[in-house]
């Protein structure tokens, strides 16, 4: 995700803009790109679109295209161990590199390493190995979980170790964008009761992370939370509980405020054990004063709901919506966009307490585990053998104060299904920072035409024209894409068999 500090805040200094004109241009598929193929994008560095590419078995790439999406080199990163090793890939951009961080297992041992990519997709210098763990399994999930700091100055490489069920250990290792070490913990961490779970790690720019602890009982509701905090230099957790008695939470979210040196926590909530959703609830801690500064609920208006619902009911409008998006502003407000999904067949609807793919709140049975349920084979495992169909409808972006009082609301109208995955399904947003710009696929005449939807920064919802150079035959996997500069989008596509990438700019 595009990172730089003044372009992810959603600032309100831009009004009156005209629209944007956009431009499109595609990357050719190469013979070895199939839909099967395993990507990321890596990012914009020094002027390159640089996507990793995992198309055979041990083969790893990095192809290298340029501002006209045409590729310029094909670096194989031959440091890579084979696929049946590996376990998973990230990329950490910066302006002239990025950081490949993977991790794979060797006999009983799982490697954490680094290494330094250049422009050309080349390796730089040398791989740094930044932890190691001894297990006595085969790890097919992820143990160490990386995350960075919004101005990609800090970067936390973390693993919990679960193999005492009331007492897990979290050793986290704080670098700089060097990959200078910082400070390494080991901090323990009580957990009464089994059906605790862990969520939502994030860094500030100071080095400071934030979590949840929670306590949700098969997959109901959150009845009650804390939220943890680890400064930078300590050894130790400091722990928050959520007031939170006479409601119940959904999937907690937790965003930090750098301009304001605070965190952001927030879900739906519902007032009765799986009832409704009835709105936001917020908690704001403020690390200056050591207190929270907020926690209030922000209730969802009937006008909302009618617009927000869909095929669902008035006060059912929000029961499928996930929240997908949280910006944080300079003033200290803040915008949420949520989507709604669900899937039908004819044996088992999912929703958010029936999870029919398995719930990413599961506690694992391994020694050690990540919090984040997916690995880098991040395509692969949809296949199901009921006959399943799956749904992603309306967008609601909601735009609140500092003190959680709603500023306006907008709903984007949409009704995507597809029987066969969800890789052309919902949305991905652009942030220019005078504008937000939603990305999706609506049906018309039984071709997916990409759509533009865009906010500006006093809620005024603008459906843009027709994106230039949509070439039939191309379908995006807009969920898929990632914001690479301050206006600049690469979005994955499928073309024929294979698949493509293409480059959205906004001028």
């Amino acid at each position: 995700m595009f990172c730089r500090r003044g372009l992810l805040i959603f600032t309100i200094l831009f009004s009156g803009l005209g629209a944007f004109n956009q431009k499109i241009v595609y990357s050719e598929p190469d013979k070895d790109d199939t839909r099967r193929m395993n990507f990321e994008i890596a990012g914009k560095i020094s002027g390159n679109f640089l996507i990793y590419k995992n198309t055979r078995v041990n083969k790893h790439i990095i192809s290298v295209l340029d501002n006209e999406m045409k590729e310029t080199a094909s670096a194989e990163l031959d440091f890579l161990p084979s696929n049946e090793r590996m376990i998973n890939i990230d990329f950490f951009p910066y302006s002239d590199f990025c950081y490949a961080i993977y991790q794979y297992q060797k006999k009983n041992v799982v490697y954490c390493a680094a290494a330094r990519i250049d422009g050309m997709g080349k390796k730089t210098g040398e791989v740094v190995e930044l932890d190691t763990t001894h297990i006595g399994f085969a790890a097919n999930n992820r143990i160490y979980t990386v995350i960075t700091s919004e101005d990609k100055g800090k970067i936390m490489l973390f693993k919990i170790n679960s193999r005492n069920r009331q007492l897990y250990f979290l050793t986290t290792l704080l670098l700089n964008d060097k990959l200078e070490s910082l400070k390494k913990s080991r901090l323990s961490i009580k957990m009464e009761d089994r059906n605790e779970y862990l969520s939502d790690f994030v860094l500030d720019n100071e080095g400071d992370m934030a979590f949840s602890k929670f306590y949700r009982n098969s997959n109901d509701n959150i009845s009650n939370a804390s939220l943890l905090i680890k400064s930078a230099v300590a050894d130790s957790l400091h722990s928050q509980t959520l007031n939170i008695e006479k409601n119940w939470l959904d999937e907690i979210h937790i965003k930090p405020d750098n301009s304001k040196r605070r965190f952001l926590l927030t879900s739906f909530y519902v007032k009765e054990r799986r009832g409704n959703i009835e709105g936001y609830y917020f908690y704001v801690w403020d690390k200056a004063t050591f207190t929270p500064v907020l926690e209030v609920t922000s209730a969802f208006s009937e006008e909302l709901r009618r617009e927000a619902r869909g095929d669902a009911g008035v006060k059912t409008a929000f029961n499928d919506h996930f929240i997908r998006n949280i910006i944080i502003r300079r003033d200290g407000g803040f915008v949420i966009g949520s989507e709604c999904y669900y899937t039908t067949s004819r044996f088992n609807n999912w929703n958010r307490w029936d999870y029919l793919y398995g719930s990413s709140y599961m506690n694992s049975y391994d020694y050690y585990y990540s919090p984040y349920y997916n690995n880098y084979w991040w395509r692969s495992g949809r296949s199901s053998n009921q006959a399943v169909r799956y749904h992603a409808d309306n967008i609601s972006v909601l735009s609140f104060d500092d003190k959680g009082r709603q500023e306006w609301n907008n709903v984007m109208g949409k009704s995507q299904y597809d029987d066969e995955s969800d890789d052309l399904l919902s949305y991905q947003m652009l942030n220019s920072g005078g504008q937000l710009h939603f990305l999706f696929n609506m049906q018309e005449r039984r071709n997916n035409l990409l759509t533009d939807f865009s906010i500006a920064p006093d809620g005024k919802l603008t459906r843009n024209p027709t994106l230039k150079n949509l070439d039939k035959g191309y379908d995006f996997m807009p969920k898929y894409g990632k914001q690479v500069s301050a206006r600049q989008m690469i979005v994955p596509c499928q073309y024929r068999n294979y698949i493509c990438f293409a480059k959205i700019e906004y001028n």
